[in-house]
């Protein structure tokens, strides 16, 4: 099922708090593991400054020594560990290797060597995601983890799902999570009440038509959910609520469960399909504040819309 973890570290201890998941992961489903680092160049001169040769040979020789001292910690640990050192752009590098290499799962800390910031993820991260196309996950580099090479235990796993086939598509893998790690499923369904948008208030009949609808909604999902529990069997956990807005319904549902991991799909019931993340997805990477395993659901022939930028960016002189 994940059979390639990529696993990029910059040599900081924030980008090394994915370690505990790593193992987590690699233990679960006996994954072969390559840990990736990028060299930038452009970050190496201070403005002003020449070029420095030799400067960059010292920073390449550590950056290739600790490769090497971070898998051999890796193999002692009984996991199954190749390194790689690659130059040029960090989130480019990370995408192209991805795509050419067969990775199952890109596993992410939210920080590296920049630093924390007072934004929830990274600018790398942030443009590794978009473009990846393939399942990652995001650890929160400001959470406090285990300080050793120990695994993350997880005992409660959070998914939501909206009762579409694209939403289960991360049943089989929060399952076998859930049965390895011998923790709670916890199932979130959230019933959205409709939306009126007008200057004046609804009449009595449309308010009327509205309960109607949310209460026809909430007695399918509950039978959804019924029928989940009698399907898996593993410890689970079902959440049937009505709210306003999905996404902060399902923040605060998380904010009092308290999971140890977040696993969903990057597209639901109304997902486009020209799109590598539907607005929930994109809301927890952006707003969320626990570690984050996002499925991509799309088939890898699907084409995916280019962003305006891109095409700007070809379009200048050298590309």
């Amino acid at each position: 099922m994940i059979e390639h973890i990529l696993v990029p570290l910059d040599g900081s201890t924030l980008a090394e708090r994915v370690l505990p998941h790593l193992f987590a992961l690699a233990r679960a489903f006996d994954s072969h593991i390559t840990i990736l680092r990028v060299m930038d160049q452009s970050k190496s001169d201070q403005p002003g400054q020449r070029y420095d040769p030799l400067d960059w040979q010292m920073r390449e020789a550590e950056a290739r020594s600790y490769l090497k001292k971070m898998k051999m910690s890796l193999i002692q640990s009984g996991l199954t560990v190749r390194y790689e050192l690659l130059y040029g752009d960090p989130a480019t590098r990370i995408v192209e290797f991805v795509q050419n290499q067969d990775v199952d799962l890109l596993l992410l800390s939210s920080h590296g060597e920049s630093g924390l910031t007072g934004w929830n993820i990274s600018s790398v991260v942030q443009k590794t995601v978009i473009r990846v196309q393939k399942p990652t996950m995001i650890v929160r580099a400001y959470q406090a983890v285990q300080t050793d090479h120990s695994e993350a235990h997880y005992k409660k796993i959070f998914i939501p799902l909206d009762g579409s086939s694209r939403a289960e598509f991360v049943l089989s893998l929060a399952v076998s999570l859930t049965n390895f790690h011998k923790a709670q499923l916890i199932v979130a369904h959230v019933v959205r009440e409709p939306e009126l948008p007008r200057r004046t208030p609804p009449s009595q009949e449309e308010n009327r038509l509205i309960r109607e609808l949310v209460e026809k909604n909430r007695r399918e999902a509950a039978h959804y959910l019924s029928g989940l529990q009698e399907q898996f069997a593993v410890n689970m956990k079902t959440h049937l609520i009505i709210g306003e807005d999905v996404a902060d319904t399902l923040h605060s549902l998380v904010g009092r469960e308290n999971p140890d991991l977040i696993v969903m799909t990057a597209h639901g019931y109304s997902g486009s399909a020209h799109r590598p993340f539907g607005s929930l997805a994109l809301n927890f990477i952006a707003y969320g504040t626990r570690p984050l395993l996002i499925l991509q659901d799309m088939p890898e022939s699907c084409e995916v819309l280019p962003e305006s930028t891109e095409f700007a960016h070809k379009g200048q002189p050298g590309h």
